[in-house]
């Protein structure tokens, strides 16, 4: 693990940033008027990152890590919030002004095959910054910058790699030259997206290294976006857990590993391989996958994956189709026709609300499914969703199943470490204690 960094203030700033992408719909829908809707990849992230310091932004695929990167550079566009950039809030400046901003402000893309020209050579592409930038014109004094830049990132003798071309390096030596390229500007802020997954595991320690000696020499300050906790442990001071668009988990890179709060992160520690064939794979990791982002779960997005929500985490219809179809998935045939036949088209479930509507099919009382989901909730009165279910009850062609009403997990500050989680607010755990009382009587 490197060094500490010597922290002299804070760099950059995010507060409440938002970044969503309209969908365009259908015709039928423009036509009637109804909002298409749109991908809120980043929904609410607020950090701070200090002067010096490598914060690790971690995730699954689909957790928006990426866009947040690009959005501190204004690749993507924010919806709302602010990004407040060495004391200024960059959210609204000209593209003129911004442009002369991302002389300090880099970023280092996940493939480095695609991120370079293959036309150019590595002169070239590496002095092309101080070319955009009217930093010099000279071509002498551009050929010994970057002649400097190479050596530094171990593309060395230089004179044997300015004339080469992005196809004649392997992995590693893109990457170094990426690098180089990035800090050619001498910036404050790196980017660095997934900068060794792409990368052959012999290769990748190499390269983190040598991120880390350039850190120390140019003063770099690191944002890591990544989904390998293993080297953001490594690599990183502080480490953020984002969850679809939002950061559930912000702290210490050693108390995030000591002692994970939220149950997200801790399914991610537990994911990382073990290299003992001796040791088993924990079979209490979260099922499915990252939900859509168009329509993301209501109170807590990670409610319906895990392990320990509870009575106000957020329970909807479409949990009640999960359930059903995991039950079904894992049933004999026989079973399975004999208790489809009671229930109509699932997809009547497919929407946000607290209110299930479970519907029968043609000729079945309403009673019958809800006598259905009663058993089943006898034969599974461990299920996470029932703590949330306050009743089951008939409802005309249908089975009613009314949940307690959802929250939105608060930003709380437990022990130095920042966790959106209901677990640790006493506001939430109360009433959830209270619902739960009530269903005893």
């Amino acid at each position: 693990m490197q060094k500490k960094p010597e922290l002299n203030g804070t760099l950059l700033e995010v507060k409440d940033l938002k970044v969503h992408f309209p969908l365009r719909g259908s015709f039928v829908e423009r036509l009637v008027g109804r909002e298409p809707g749109s991908v809120k990849a980043v929904d609410g992230v607020s950090f701070q990152l200090q002067r010096g310091e490598v914060l690790g932004l971690v995730g699954e695929s689909g957790s928006g890590k990426t866009t947040l990167g690009r959005a501190l550079l204004r690749l993507a566009e924010p919806t709302e919030g602010a990004i407040v950039y060495d004391g200024r809030d960059i959210t609204r400046v000209e593209e003129r002004e911004m442009r002369s901003l991302r002389r300090k402000m880099q970023i280092v893309f996940q493939d480095p095959h695609a991120s370079l020209n293959p036309a150019m050579d590595l002169e070239t592409a590496v002095g092309h910054p101080l070319s955009i930038h009217g930093v010099t014109k000279d071509k002498v004094d551009m050929r010994r910058r970057v002649s400097e830049m190479l050596e530094r990132v171990g593309l060395a003798p230089a004179d044997r790699f300015l004339t080469k071309y992005p196809g004649d390096l392997s992995g590693g030596q893109k990457q170094r030259a990426v690098l180089a390229r990035a800090i050619m500007l001498n910036p404050d802020l790196l980017v660095a997206d997934e900068p060794v997954s792409m990368l052959d595991m012999s290769v990748r320690a190499k390269i983190l290294e040598l991120m880390i000696g350039l850190k120390d020499e140019f003063d770099l300050t690191y944002l890591y976006i990544t989904h390998d906790l293993a080297t953001a442990r490594f690599f990183c001071d502080r480490i953020a857990i984002m969850y679809l668009g939002r950061i559930v988990e912000l702290g210490q890179t050693e108390e995030i590993f000591a002692n994970p709060r939220h149950p997200y992160t801790a399914s991610l520690l537990r994911a990382i391989p073990e290299p003992d064939p001796a040791k088993g794979i924990p079979r209490d990791l979260p099922r499915g996958e990252v939900p859509d982002a168009v329509t993301p779960p209501h109170g807590c997005n990670f409610h319906p994956r895990c392990p320990r929500a509870f009575e106000v985490c957020g329970w909807e219809a479409r949990d009640v189709r999960d359930l059903l179809e995991e039950r079904w998935a894992g049933m004999a045939e026989q079973e399975f026709t004999r208790e489809q036949a009671l229930i109509g088209d699932l997809d009547a479930l497919d929407e946000v609300s607290e209110i299930a509507r479970v519907p029968s099919t043609e000729g079945v009382r309403s009673r019958h499914v809800v006598e259905l989901l009663e058993r089943i909730r006898r034969e599974q009165p461990e299920t996470r969703l029932w703590k949330g279910a306050r009743s089951i009850e008939e409802g005309g062609k249908e089975a009613l199943i009314q949940f307690h009403e959802g929250l939105e997990p608060r930003h709380l500050v437990v022990d130095s470490v920042e966790v959106e989680c209901h677990l640790y607010d006493d506001e939430a755990r109360g009433r959830a204690e209270e619902h739960a009382r009530k269903g005893r009587k």
